[in-house]
């Protein structure tokens, strides 16, 4: 073998070993399925659930944050969620939080570990664990026994819940938060108001107004080319005229899943900061004033 061919060889070897130490200090070892999600600007994304068992969180270096990944069973499945709660001892408000169709994104913990920060326990469950579009009644059972799960807790005051999603997990928000009566509040991201009607998705969010008693914040961009912002209109028209309790934020010039970046990371941006910081306070108002 040639000097040539020799260090093509090692460069191989090389190549592959990195690949490798990168995939073992980035996942943990689990049975629990891997999940794949598409966002809807097409591009794709993977992510392995890890399960309680075998995985705790590691990125989290906060001492104010106790994180971990806890397993959730939903009609006899095993859906690993991850969870973020103030270290010090309390009785705090809840958040279930579901991310985007594009997966549990690194910007997603990073989200969920600043509002246990804030004073919250956090639980996002990865609702793609077993397939990549599950029907809305595999989703709302997930979100329902997440729920149950968080009323458990010794930390969580099972009377001040919130719920909040992502794109696909915006519409969510706006389908179950009518649905799930231990949701104090919700707030969408944005959401898709006006999709359904097929037979994974039976129900149109904007049908289940009627249904709606708990008060929901609405973040959106008006450059969204996904979920255009004249159907948020329309739906806060409809919110309006049922005199249903809502605020909305609109981002001008913001697209679709603007608090993420392309890499996945959660955007520092003055707008993201910003509806960041939306959230929380709508929460705060919601959660912790009975008078609400």
């Amino acid at each position: 073998m040639n000097f040539m061919n020799k260090l093509v060889l090692l460069l191989l070897v090389v190549s592959l070993l990195g690949a490798l130490g990168s995939t073992a200090s980035s996942y943990c070892d689990s049975e629990v399925p891997e999940a794949a999600g598409t966002v809807c600007n097409g591009t794709e994304s993977k992510y392995l659930a890890s399960s309680q068992d075998s995985c705790t969180d590691t990125a989290n270096n906060s001492t104010l944050v106790e994180a971990e990944t806890v397993n959730i069973t939903s009609n006899s499945r095993i859906y690993p969620a991850y969870t973020a709660a103030p270290a010090e001892e309390g009785n705090y408000p809840a958040i279930v939080l579901i991310h985007s169709f594009r997966g549990f994104e690194p910007g997603y913990q990073t989200m969920v570990n600043r509002m246990a920060e804030e004073g919250y326990v956090v639980i996002a469950p990865f609702w793609q664990a077993y397939s990549d579009s599950p029907s809305d009644t595999e989703v709302e059972a997930l979100i329902r026994n997440s729920t149950a799960y968080l009323e458990t807790r010794d930390d969580v005051n099972s009377e001040r819940l919130g719920l909040t999603g992502f794109c696909a997990g915006g519409r969510y928000t706006m389908l179950f938060l009518p649905q799930i009566e231990e949701f104090e509040s919700g707030v969408a991201w944005y959401g898709f108001p006006y999709m359904g009607g097929s037979e994974i998705q039976p129900d149109i969010p904007a049908s289940l107004i009627d249904q709606l008693d708990a008060p929901m914040l609405i973040i959106h961009g008006t450059r969204d080319q996904y979920s255009n912002i004249t159907d948020i209109y329309r739906y806060a028209g409809e919110l309006d005229a049922a005199d249903r309790y809502f605020e909305l934020k609109v981002y001008q010039g913001e697209p679709h899943g603007f608090m993420l970046t392309e890499e996945g990371e959660l955007s520092e941006s003055f707008v993201a900061q910003d509806a960041y910081g939306e959230m929380i306070t709508f929460f705060d108002r919601t959660l912790n004033n009975s008078t609400m």
